[in-house]
C-alpha cells in the first residue's frame, strides 16, 4: 500500500510556529492548490489543504516563507479525531515530510 502526497500551491497565511511540551516545533499551514480546470464561469477553482510540519521543516517555513509563498510538499495523508462537545471531530491532513521553497525569497527577506 502506498500513502503519498506531493502538492505545490502557496500558504494562504504566513506559518505560525508553536513548541511541544517537549520542545518540537510545530506549524499548522494550509496551502491553496489550484486544479487544473476551470469552473462554469470560467474561474480557476483551488483545494485548501490543511497540513502539519514539525522540527526544522517548521523552523524553516516559518522563519523563510509568508502568505503567498509558493511551496511544495511531500508527505502522506493522515486522519485524525476527537471527541467535542458529545460529538466527534474527524479531521484530515498532509502530514509533511519535507518542502521545498518554489518561488525565490520573499522580497522583504531580499531587501533586509
Amino acid at each position: 500500500m502506498i500513502n503519498q502526497v506531493i502538492l505545490v500551491g502557496r500558504l494562504t497565511r504566513d506559518p505560525e510556529i508553536r513548541y511541544t511540551a517537549d520542545g518540537q516545533a510545530v506549524a499548522n499551514v494550509t496551502l491553496a492548490v489550484n486544479r487544473n480546470y476551470k469552473s462554469q464561469a470560467g474561474e480557476i477553482e483551488a483545494d485548501f489543504v490543511n497540513c502539519t510540519l514539525w522540527r526544522k521543516t517548521a523552523e524553516n517555513t516559518a522563519n523563510y516563507c509568508k502568505k503567498g509563498s509558493i511551496i511544495g510538499v511531500s508527505g502522506r495523508i493522515q486522519t485524525r479525531s476527537y471527541e467535542n462537545d458529545g460529538r466527534r471531530v474527524y479531521i484530515t491532513e498532509v502530514l509533511a515530510e519535507s518542502v521545498k521553497f518554489m518561488g525565490g525569497k520573499p522580497r522583504e527577506l531580499v531587501e533586509q
